[in-house]
């Protein structure tokens, strides 16, 4: 058994440096021998019919080799339902939709071509709001929506909801007519944040053998394995999907995009095609972080017993149903989280618009969600009397205490939680003299996120010069796991050191299937299928050495390159002779090793629609934050901001410390000033780094971060990750700390000082979602 201790290191990252330098090659840095460029055609209008596509003109055009269209693509692919088409078939649905790719000997030559392909459409009327879509006779997005083929069951859909799940526990109806409850109903809404990470979606793809080989900046290889081969219509495994360093993520590549164009292109060419999105595409085509509409309502006894809840979330999925299907499930978990419920009904809807399609970003639905659950949670305490803090203490999920959807929840973790921030608050002095005239509010926000286990296949090679080499379909998307945690535990399991454990890329033809890189599975699912992958590899290697020093294996020990016997430092040998002996004589030392998530329990009849209906791996945060509000203007200055984190292990403190301290930036951006907007033509209103406004090296805020272990984890060594919860608590933390500042009521993000300044001269309720209905 690996004893953690070996494990636990601040390793610095090994990458680092050349990224730093500007030396590391990504997918838009390669180039081939004969490589075509690709572009692709786009709509320019949400909604229409296609009456015709002409591409003789673009065929005919210099250095033109191919066009392709829905013609050469007749496959669909989503998530619950397969939806969506590569190209628009028959139907554009969103600004922006692909209608032809042409293959060029230069970039140039392939947008011109591009340009000249000829569409023309009758314009339909779109559906831009989620409001206009759940009108009675609003068009359909897809009107045949009941002849696509369903890819799991249980969800409802029906008209323009592409997916809804459902959470039922309980008489809620009896909770909300007991005579001595209050009842306390809020409103929220949020809109779009886009990824802005710095590589765009890009591939480079070729056909040759019969196979396809596809060199894209992905999290997810075996993902776009499977889609690309489900649109081109051939079986998987004549895809070939390897990973070159991805230039940041959050979510963005968690799902196939840009991969099948440059397959289709590479196939009718012969020759290796480049497809790199523009800024201006990747702002107009990105899979955001969704706009969404929420309305919560709780039944609360006068000491803060919440004896019944119901809310629905309606999620902008844009024209096709894509990630926001999936994750329709997670409202359940993070609206549903952090308190103990008696009756719950929770009801997530992924509704169709004639908008770009949206997707995964880091912690997903659940940043608004929590948003909306400690703004509902503070209106309770201030409409009962309760501090917020002794309201949380009284109701925070804690040992063998029910979640929303039945489960059962282990060990005491966010009370001590917010004993840790009560000390982590008063090490340091207020800092409300800051504020000035200025209007000053603190607030503690607390969130429930969960770890994504799944599928993770792992090998271990012991190389005879005792080194290892780790081979996974894991790809190190900036968050360090690759390149940090995963080293360290087989390093930790071999008696290594990390820089002696090489870390294969991806490749799907060399390595066992793995779910994808998000959701903070990284270091838990191939973190274990990694660790078993060494001990298998360690039960070999001291067979080995038994035999070889005489000894019984269980008298021998691992440790810095060598293996000795117990109570004797330097009566054992190197792990390098060991290993080269091994494989002069039986053969090289390998091992292999798998995970998948062993499947907590909901309770039975709770949960529908869900993908997930029990979380097996819950992972918690405090947040508070103090803020200061120009009165004048609205600015918002963030004066301090702490972190209780729950990491269960932190393998490597200071990745973690990274972590938080990005993410509460990025959450910041997102709680303040970050929003994409869509046009009433359902164009995208910002273009480029120019119109967005992301934070700013001036807008980095000191995090003072406490790391919380020990909690339980049936991650490698107590382990949980520790890359996605660090965003989840910020726009609640904010929100709530600028209601107490300004004593308005905050029901929407960002907190621009357009919206503030609104906010304080107007005294305004949250917005007004009267589309939305409990029933």
């Amino acid at each position: 058994m690996t004893d953690p201790a070996t494990t636990t290191s601040n390793f610095a990252r090994r990458d680092a440096a050349d990224k730093l330098r500007g030396r590391t090659r990504y997918t838009v840095d390669i180039g081939q021998a004969g490589m075509l460029h690709a572009a692709v055609k786009r709509a320019t209008i949400a909604s229409a019919r296609i009456t015709r596509i002409d591409t003789s003109v673009a065929l005919k055009m210099p250095g033109v080799r191919a066009v392709v269209t829905s013609a050469d693509a007749r496959g669909r692919h989503g998530i619950g339902v397969a939806d969506h088409p590569l190209f628009a078939d028959g139907r554009i649905r969103h600004f922006g939709e692909a209608l032809a790719a042409v293959a060029a000997d230069t970039l140039e030559q392939a947008r011109a071509a591009a340009d000249a392909v000829i569409v023309e459409y009758e314009a339909l009327q779109p559906v831009i709001t989620m409001a206009e879509a759940l009108m009675d006779g609003a068009p359909l997005v897809h009107p045949d929506w009941k002849d696509y083929e369903v890819l799991r069951e249980g969800g409802m859909r029906g008209g323009n909801i592409a997916w809804e799940a459902k959470v039922v526990r309980g008489d809620t109806a009896a909770a909300f007519a007991r005579p001595d409850v209050q009842v306390i109903e809020s409103t929220f809404r949020v809109g779009r944040q886009n990824h802005v990470s710095f590589e765009p979606r890009a591939v480079v793809a070729a056909y040759e053998d019969d196979r396809y080989h596809i060199q894209t900046s992905t999290q997810v290889p075996w993902t776009i394995r499977d889609a690309t081969a489900r649109q081109l219509q051939v079986p998987a495994a004549q895809v070939r999907v390897t990973v070159p360093a991805v230039g940041g993520a959050f979510g963005l590549k968690f799902d196939c995009a840009v991969e099948p164009f440059a397959a289709l292109l590479a196939r009718r060419t012969g020759r290796p095609v480049k497809l790199v999105n523009s800024r201006q595409e990747e702002m107009m085509t990105c899979l955001c972080r969704e706009n969404a509409e929420i309305r919560i309502r709780s039944a609360v006894t006068p000491d803060g017993e919440i004896v019944g809840r119901e809310a629905v979330v309606l999620m902008d999925c844009g024209a096709y149903g894509g990630e926001q299907v999936f994750l329709t499930t997670m409202t359940a978990h993070t609206l549903g989280g952090n308190y103990k419920l008696g009756a719950v009904k929770l009801t997530s809807r992924a509704v169709y618009t004639n908008t770009p399609p949206n997707g995964a970003f880091r912690a997903c639905n659940g940043v608004y969600n929590t948003f909306a659950l400690e703004r509902h949670t503070d209106e309770i305490c201030a409409r009962i009397g309760m501090t917020p803090l002794e309201f949380r203490r009284r109701n925070v999920l804690g040992d063998q205490d029910l979640g929303s959807t039945g489960q059962v929840f282990e060990g005491e973790v966010l009370r001590p939680m917010l004993d840790r921030m009560e000390t982590l608050r008063a090490s340091k002095p207020s800092t409300q003299h800051l504020a000035g005239d200025r209007l000053y509010g603190q607030a503690t926000a607390i969130g429930t996120w969960f770890i994504f286990v799944g599928p993770s296949a792992a090998t271990v090679n012991l190389n005879a010069d005792g080194s290892a080499t780790l081979v996974t379909s894991g790809v190190e998307i900036g968050s360090g796991s690759m390149m940090q945690a995963l080293p360290q535990i087989v390093a930790g399991a071999l008696g290594l050191r990390p820089d002696d454990v090489i870390v294969k890329t991806a490749d799907t033809d060399g390595a066992g299937y793995d779910l994808g890189v998000g959701g903070g599975r990284t270091t838990v699912s191939l973190g274990a299928a990694s660790l078993a992958a060494s001990e298998d590899v360690r039960r070999k290697l001291l067979a080995v050495a038994s035999e070889m020093l005489q000894t019984p294996a269980e008298q021998l020990v691992l440790a810095k390159g060598r293996i000795e016997i117990v109570g004797r430092p330097g009566s054992g040998t190197t792990v390098a002779a060991v290993a080269a002996h091994a494989q002069a004589v039986g053969g090289p030392i390998s091992g292999n090793g798998a995970f998948t998530k062993p499947g907590v329990a909901a309770m039975a009849g709770c949960a529908m629609g869900h993908f997930i209906e029990a979380i097996d791996i819950p992972v918690f945060a405090v947040h508070e934050c103090e803020v200061a509000v120009d009165r004048e203007t609205g600015h918002v200055d963030i004066l301090a901001y702490r972190v209780v984190q729950d990491v269960g292990r932190a393998l490597n403190p200071r990745a973690v410390y990274g972590q938080i301290q990005g993410g509460v930036v990025q959450g910041l951006g997102y709680a303040l000033h970050e929003e994409i907007s869509i046009g009433s033509d359902g164009r995208v209103l910002q273009t480029g780094l120019g119109s967005y406004r992301v934070p700013l090296a001036l807008d980095v805020v000191p995090v003072d971060i406490s790391l919380y272990e020990g909690a339980p984890s049936i991650g490698p060594l107590g382990t949980k990750g520790a890359g996605e919860v660090p965003i989840l608590n910020v726009a609640a933390a904010v929100a709530c700390a600028v209601a107490n500042a300004t004593n308005r009521t905050v029901g929407e993000i960002p907190l621009t000082p357009p919206r503030v300044l609104d906010l304080i001269l107007t005294d305004g309720n949250g917005p007004n979602l009267s589309h939305i209905s409990f029933s």
